[in-house]
C-alpha cells in the first residue's frame, strides 16, 4: 500500500517510533476504559438524573454501539483524509463530547453525548493501529508494537471502573468522563510533531448507504431486546423494531453482496472457521462486560461500599484478566492454543458458576473470586483470537478480517450490556412487582432513593427486598454466563478440530 505524504519518510531515530507508540497507546486507552468508567458511576447518575431503567442502559450503551457500528467506516475515512488528521479531529470532537457528558442535565442529554463520544472513538481505533502498521516497518518489531497495543485495550476496559471510582470520591459523577480532556491535550499537541500522515494512493470509496442501513439495522434490534425482555408497554411494541431492525439487516447484507467495493465483507462468514471465531471473540466480550455491569452495581448498592470501595475490589478481575491475556503467549510454548483456549473458556465458566450462589451473606470476596476467575480464564481467547480470525482467511483479506474482529470486540462488549444488563433489570423487576413505587420497581437506586424517606421499619423492608431482588438478577446473568462460556469451549473445540483436517494434522 503506498502513501501519497512525504511525511512518512522522514528520518527517524531508534526512539522515535516507539515515543510515536506511546502517543498512539493513549487514545487506545481511553476508548477503550470509556466503554466502562460509567460502571461505577451509575448508581449515583440514576439518582441525580432519574433516569429510568432503559435510559440507565442506553447511557451505557449507546457509546459503544456507536463505536461497534462506525470502526469499518472510520477506517474507510481515515483512508479518504489520513489516518492521523482523522485521528487529530476524533480526538478533539471526543473530548469535546466528554464534556457534555460530565455536565449533562438530563438522562437524553447524556445519551446523546455518550453517542457523540462513540462515533469520536469509533476514528480513533482504526487510526492508531494503521498508524502503527506504517510506523513499525520491521516485521519484528511491528508484532511487538501490535501487542501492546492491543493490551492497552484489555488494560484501558479493566481500568475504568476502577478510575471512576477513585474520581467519585473527591467529585461528581461527570467527572469520570474528563480523563479524556488530559488525553485529548497530549495527542492533539504532540500528534502533530511525533506521528506521520498515512494515506493509500486508491482509498476506498465511502458508501454512506451502507453505513447507514448498518446503525438501522443493529439499533432497532438492541431497543427490541430491551423492550421485550423488561416487558415496558406491549408485546407489539418490541416486535416491531425487532422486524424492522433484521429487514435492515437484509437490506444491507445483499448491498455488501452486490457491491464491488462493499464496507463490510460479508464473504467471509461463508468460512465456517472464520464465522466460528468471530462468533465467540463477541460473546466472550458480552459476557465480560454484562458481568462487570452487575457486579460493579451490587458492590455499591447490595453491599453499601463506596464507589472507592467497589473499585477496589473490581481490581482483581482487571489483573486477573491481564495476567490471562499476557501470560498466553509463554503459556502456547508448553501446550497447544487448543487446550488454552478450551480449558481457560471452561474456567471462566466455573468462576461464573460462583456468581450463580452468591447472595451477599458473605460479603464481597465470593464475588471478587468469581470475577477475578473469569476474566484468567477468558485471556487465551482475546490474546489469540485476532490472530486466529486473521489466520482463518486468505492473505488478501486479512485487513478486512481484522476490523471484524475489532468490531466484533466492541459489539460484543455492547450486547453484554444491553442483554445481559437487560435480564438482570427484568428479574429485578419482575421480583419488585407490586413492592414500593414505580421508580422503585425500575432500579434499585430508584428503590434506595424511596427508602430514604419513609420510616426506619418500611424502609428496611423495602431495602432486603429489592437487594435480593438485584442479587437474583445477577444469579439469573451468571447462569447465563456459565452456559455461553460451555458453548465457547465447544465451538473452539470444532474450530480446532476443522482447522486441523484442513492442514492434514
Amino acid at each position: 500500500m503506498s502513501v501519497t505524504t512525504a511525511e512518512t519518510d522522514l528520518p527517524r531515530t531508534n526512539a522515535r517510533p516507539w515515543l510515536a507508540l506511546a502517543i498512539l497507546a493513549l487514545p487506545t486507552l481511553l476508548v477503550a476504559l470509556d466503554s466502562n468508567v460509567l460502571f461505577l458511576a451509575l448508581p449515583r447518575l440514576t439518582a441525580e438524573l432519574g433516569a429510568s431503567n432503559v435510559q440507565q442502559l442506553w447511557v451505557t450503551d449507546a457509546y459503544a454501539f456507536m463505536v461497534a457500528g462506525l470502526v469499518i467506516t472510520m477506517g474507510t475515512v481515515g483512508d479518504r483524509i489520513g489516518r492521523r488528521r482523522l485521528l487529530m479531529a476524533g480526538m478533539a470532537v471526543f473530548a469535546l463530547a466528554s464534556v457534555a457528558c460530565a455536565w449533562a442535565t438530563s438522562p437524553l442529554m447524556l445519551i446523546v453525548a455518550r453517542g457523540v463520544q462513540g462515533i469520536a472513538g469509533a476514528t480513533l481505533m482504526p487510526s492508531t493501529l494503521a498508524l502503527i502498521t506504517n510506523i513499525f516497518r520491521d516485521d519484528r518489531q511491528r508484532g511487538k508494537a501490535i501487542s501492546i497495543w492491543a493490551t492497552c485495550t484489555f488494560t484501558g476496559a479493566a481500568l475504568g471502573p476502577v478510575l471512576g471510582g477513585v474520581l467519585l470520591v473527591p467529585f461528581w459523577w461527570g467527572a469520570v468522563f474528563l480523563l479524556a480532556i488530559p488525553v485529548a491535550a497530549v495527542v492533539l499537541i504532540a500528534g502533530p510533531m511525533v506521528l506521520p500522515e498515512f494515506r493509500p494512493e486508491q482509498a476506498r470509496r465511502l458508501d454512506l448507504v451502507s453505513v447507514v442501513l448498518s446503525l438501522l439495522a443493529i439499533l432497532p434490534v438492541v431497543y427490541a431486546i430491551k423492550v421485550l425482555s423488561l416487558g415496558n408497554g406491549s408485546v407489539l411494541s418490541g416486535l416491531v423494531p425487532l422486524a424492522v431492525g433484521l429487514l435492515f439487516g437484509i437490506f444491507f447484507v445483499r448491498r455488501q453482496l452486490r457491491g464491488d467495493d462493499p464496507l463490510l465483507d460479508v464473504r467471509l462468514f461463508a468460512n465456517s472457521s472464520f464465522t466460528l471465531i468471530l462468533t465467540a471473540l463477541a460473546l466472550a466480550g458480552m459476557i465480560l462486560a454484562g458481568t462487570a455491569l452487575n457486579v460493579t452495581q451490587l458492590l455499591q448498592t447490595v453491599l453499601g461500599y463506596s464507589p472507592l470501595a467497589s473499585a477496589m475490589w473490581f481490581v482483581p478481575m482487571g489483573l486477573c484478566m491481564a495476567v490471562g491475556t499476557m501470560s498466553t503467549p509463554a503459556l502456547t510454548r508448553s501446550v497447544k492454543p487448543r487446550t488454552a483456549i478450551i480449558g481457560g473458556m471452561l474456567l471462566s465458566a466455573i468462576g461464573a458458576a460462583v456468581l450463580i450462589v452468591v447472595n451477599g451473606d458473605h460479603g464481597a470476596w465470593p464475588i471478587v473470586l468469581g470475577t477475578a476467575v473469569i476474566g484468567l480464564g477468558a485471556g487465551p481467547m482475546f490474546a489469540l483470537g485476532i490472530g486466529l480470525v486473521v489466520g482463518s482467511v486468505p492473505p488478501e483479506r486479512a485487513g478486512s478480517a481484522a476490523s471484524m474482529a475489532e468490531t466484533a470486540n466492541y459489539l460484543g462488549g455492547a450486547l453484554g450490556l444491553a442483554v445481559l444488563g437487560t435480564i438482570g433489570s427484568a428479574v429485578y423487576s419482575s421480583q419488585m412487582d407490586g413492592v414500593g413505587s414505580d421508580r422503585a420497581q425500575e432500579t434499585v437506586a430508584g428503590a434506595a432513593d424511596e427508602a430514604s424517606q419513609l420510616g426506619s421499619d418500611a424502609a428496611a423492608a423495602l431495602l432486603k427486598t429489592a437487594h435480593a431482588a438485584f442479587v437474583s438478577g445477577l444469579n439469573t446473568v451468571a447462569a447465563v454466563s456459565a452456559g455461553v462460556f460451555v458453548v465457547l469451549a465447544l465451538l473452539a473445540g470444532v474450530y480446532f478440530q476443522r482447522a486441523s483436517r484442513t492442514s492434514g494434522d
